[in-house]
């Protein structure tokens, strides 16, 4: 037993004589930009969906349902996604959700009903979690120390990168026609093959699952840092979600500016993500005071900005912080975890960010509601943010007991 910050521990899996490498942590990344795909590659062909659909009762719903439904079911079945990868195996289950969401994902290419296309993206979401679960899981299973906080920086850049990239591909492929974003959802069977013959279970044996998965997920210690993600979630998809809004209300019309202000500011949550390997070292609560710290700045200078340029400025400074914030939640959650213990602490924390994510515009307009206007609801997080940060300073982190 030693006493150390929890983003410094390692608990070394076993890998049955097996060293893990660049081709598997690149599957690995690529599996985690499914749940990011799903995201938002339909969010361009959602007025469209609304005119092919306007007799369709309910549409009004039933259309946004389309692209926000499956991030509700990540959030509710990455716990139990967790708790399979840990009795079943991690790999078994990653391959089997990777060909689940290429049957669901691609499903609408040949639905007609729009209640039917709904509740295919349940099973998209389901998938999901599980993809999500497992890829993360898995590189905290093959790597340890520096080479860990390297591929989950990574992991965060790759996504927030994929998330441009996709929002632009969707509208292309949705000036096609409303179903053609559709099959980008069969990468996933292709991506499956290799993971099929590159990827390994890190279990000694089958009985490892079933002798070992029956300790108890230790509550005490991923309790605060789910917590913390479920806000943290909140924050990191806010400007994601609402700086187009906050453009537009700056009396911009020009989906090309729209669209690179949102690029800017992902490029800086990459930025962020990927200094998270050299910044690991300063431990996760001096990582989480500069994570909120920024995100607290820059929300306030987008909620006060009367120019486009000031607004970038804000969002940069606060997705840089959030780029940083993710890696640092989720190795505060899972590096002090057994192995037979890490595939549920991955999923539970899986569920709250996506829990945050789903939240995000009720919480906002809500709030924009009370407040008068969405840059007052944006100021009102990043006073929370500051408050965050106060209380990480407090009741932050502490040195804790870790197993190796």
């Amino acid at each position: 037993m030693s006493t150390m910050d929890p983003i410094a521990t390692e608990t070394r899996p076993p890998l049955a004589g097996r060293a893990a490498g660049k081709t598997q942590a690149a599957l690995l990344v690529a599996g985690s930009c499914m749940p990011v795909l799903g995201a938002v590659l339909l969010a361009p062909v959602l007025p469209t969906l609304n005119q092919v659909f306007a007799d369709t009762a309910g549409v009004a719903i039933l259309v946004p349902l389309v692209l926000t439904v499956p991030a509700l079911f990540v959030a509710l079945f990455s716990p139990l996604a967790g708790y399979v990868a840990d009795r079943v195996g991690r790999k078994q289950l990653l391959i089997g959700a990777m060909l689940a969401y290429a049957v669901f994902g691609t499903a609408p290419l040949w639905l007609d009903s729009l209640g039917a296309i709904a509740f295919s993206r349940v099973g998209v979401g389901i998938a999901e979690a599980a993809i999500m679960t497992c890829c993360t899981t898995l590189i905290t299973d093959y790597y340890a120390g520096q080479q860990r906080n390297k591929y989950l920086g990574l992991q965060t850049m790759v996504s927030a990168l994929a998330a441009t990239a996709f929002f632009a591909l969707g509208g292309v492929l949705g000036s096609i026609s409303w179903r053609t974003p559709f099959w980008l959802y069969a990468v996933s069977a292709v991506l499956v093959v290799p993971m099929i013959f590159k990827l390994w279970e890190p279990a000694k044996s089958p009985a490892h699952f079933t002798t070992t998965a029956k300790q108890p997920v230790p509550w005490r210690q991923i309790g605060a840092p789910a917590a913390v993600t479920l806000f943290g979630g909140i924050v990191f998809y806010a400007l994601i979600v609402h700086l187009p809004y906050v453009i537009t209300g700056l009396g911009v019309t020009d989906t090309g500016l729209i669209g690179g202000a949102a690029a800017v500011a992902s490029l800086a949550t990459a930025a962020g993500a990927i200094s998270f390997r050299f910044l690991a070292k300063l431990g996760t609560r001096k990582l989480l005071v500069g994570a909120f710290g920024l995100a607290a700045v820059g929300l306030c200078v987008v909620s006060a900005a009367g120019s486009v340029p000031l607004a970038i400025l804000g969002a940069v400074v606060a997705s840089a912080g959030t780029g940083v914030l993710l890696p640092t939640l989720l190795t505060w959650a899972i590096n002090g975890l057994n192995f037979s213990q890490r595939g549920r602490g991955t999923g539970i924390w899986t569920g709250t960010l996506f829990i945050g994510q789903f939240l995000t515009p009720i919480v906002l307009g809500a709030t924009a509601a009370a407040l008068g206007s969405l840059a007052l609801a944006l100021g009102a997080l990043g006073a929370a943010c500051a408050l965050a940060l106060l209380a990480v300073l407090v009741r932050g982190p502490r040195l804790v007991s870790a197993t190796h």
